[in-house]
């Protein structure tokens, strides 16, 4: 088994590929030019609400609560179309596609995010995410809650790995107000004598990283004591 075919990338999309905050920015002041900023305010009320019942974002579903005070409204109609044909692609942080591409050299990255079945899904393929990855798109109601079920089902999904969960330090893409992250998530991997992927390369990484704290530690040492 080959150490690509090996190793799995979960990467999660919203603040991590793509940048959420930004287009949250935009949908409220869409709302506030159309509606004004007490129907505004309205739509993000009601969006509270139905996150914290759902456990999930629901910019759909929020505007389907929102339209009860606002069907004689004709600018209604337009909302969806504004959601639904959103320039997501522009929204990526930079890099965000570069970053895949090469996660695509050293493994297999899958996008593991949590939505709606209709805008989620509608948001990672009009990013470019979803090619990118080649279909590999898990959307799930809550993606925190369905990593038991991957441990569970994963060799069935990448019949290549063993489905170990760990936890993937986050990397930066750019220093977009220093929330420029490249993976939340965890990393499917295939232990390789007893250790990590990549076991022994990784091991010699952790002690060459000691080694030089333990030298570093050391000289701080000699010099003050040269200095007293």
């Amino acid at each position: 088994m080959t150490d690509r075919a090996a190793l799995v990338f979960l990467l999660d999309v919203d603040n991590t590929l793509f940048d959420n905050d930004r287009f949250a920015t935009d949908l409220s002041a869409h709302l506030e030019q159309v509606f004004g900023a007490t129907e505004r305010e309205r739509y993000w009320s009601l969006y509270a609400q139905r996150r914290a019942r759902l456990g999930y974002a629901d910019y759909l579903g929020s505007l389907e609560d929102f339209r009860a005070a606002q069907d004689s409204a004709p600018p209604l109609l337009q909302m969806s179309a504004f959601l639904l044909d959103y320039p997501f692609a522009e929204r990526l942080y930079p890099r965000a596609l570069e970053t895949i591409a090469h996660l695509q050299r050293i493994g297999q990255p899958v996008i593991l995010s949590d939505g709606d079945i209709v805008f989620q899904p509608r948001k990672v393929q009009r990013a470019g995410i979803w090619d990118a990855v080649s279909g590999r798109v898990l959307i799930y109601l809550h993606k925190e809650a369905a990593l038991a079920s991957m441990q569970r089902h994963g060799s069935s999904l990448y019949p290549n790995t063993s489905p170990n969960l760990v936890r993937a330090p986050s990397r930066s893409l750019a220093s977009h107000r220093g929330r420029r992250r490249l993976s939340r998530g965890m990393a499917l991997r295939n232990p390789i004598r007893g250790g990590s992927l990549g076991g022994a390369r990784s091991r010699r990484r952790a002690r060459w990283c000691r080694g030089r704290r333990r030298r570093s530690g050391r000289s701080r040492l000699r010099a003050g004591g040269a200095r007293s």
